[in-house]
């Protein structure tokens, strides 16, 4: 959830800088934190997840974008949700299964009871589902979307503003966010070895923070945890 404002991420890199959109506009330092978004995302797909139902293509090739076009990744597909469906589970199976065990299995008469997907990380918006779907079918989907933008005015982003407008990804990136504007900041002044150092250290604790939430995230998942038996 996000509660952090917009000015308050302004106001902790112009701390930093010790400029007051003077050197660096506030529209400038805008851009930047929009870039952080897109820049976390692409390192931790689930920063912006979002779970929805997709209503399918007939046949197997489903096409994330045409429900969800911001979406930028498929991350799963938990289960039916047609109305006369089973509501079954929805399993990812590796395609060369189907391929060698079912053949034809993109002919197949199709359904609204959805047993497996498949899916290729070259084809992030794509995926396959067996059986084949009608176009009655609808399953939920778990996506990775494009967090978008803020586009405040410079008066708007002024520290002292009344403006409430907040961060677009939850509070825990906040740290990332600065981290990736002090780089973009400090690269603009890159002719000067000091800003240029600076620049390099800011890109480095924004790798590190992504990093260090990786492996606190593998290490207390559920799924580390002793099931029940």
């Amino acid at each position: 959830m996000s509660t952090v404002k917009v000015t308050d991420i302004i106001r902790r890199v112009e701390d930093v800088l010790q400029d007051t959109n003077i050197r660096w506009p506030r529209t400038e330092l805008q851009n930047w934190m929009n870039e952080s978004y897109l820049a976390i995302t692409l390192a931790r797909p689930d920063a912006n997840a979002k779970a929805g139902t997709f209503t399918c293509a007939a046949g197997t090739r489903q096409t994330l974008t045409t429900q969800f076009p911001s979406g930028l990744r498929l991350l799963d597909v938990t289960r039916n949700l047609a109305t006369a469906s089973t509501y079954r589970v929805i399993r990812l199976v590796a395609r060369s299964v189907l391929d060698d065990q079912r053949p034809t299995w993109h002919a197949e008469t199709g359904t609204v009871n959805i047993q497996h997907y498949t899916f290729d990380p070259r084809q992030p918006k794509e995926f396959f589902v067996y059986p084949p779907a009608t176009n009655a079918a609808e399953i939920e989907v778990v996506y990775t979307d494009s967090p978008g933008a803020t586009t405040l005015t410079e008066a708007q982003l002024d520290p002292d503003s009344s403006d409430t407008t907040v961060i677009l990804l939850d509070d825990i990136y906040m740290s990332p966010m600065i981290d990736w504007m002090l780089y973009r900041a400090y690269s603009k002044d890159a002719e000067y070895g000091a800003n240029e150092q600076r620049a390099q250290a800011a890109y480095g604790a924004f790798n590190a923070a992504l990093n260090t939430k990786n492996q606190v995230d593998a290490a207390s998942s559920p799924l580390n945890q002793s099931s029940v038996t």
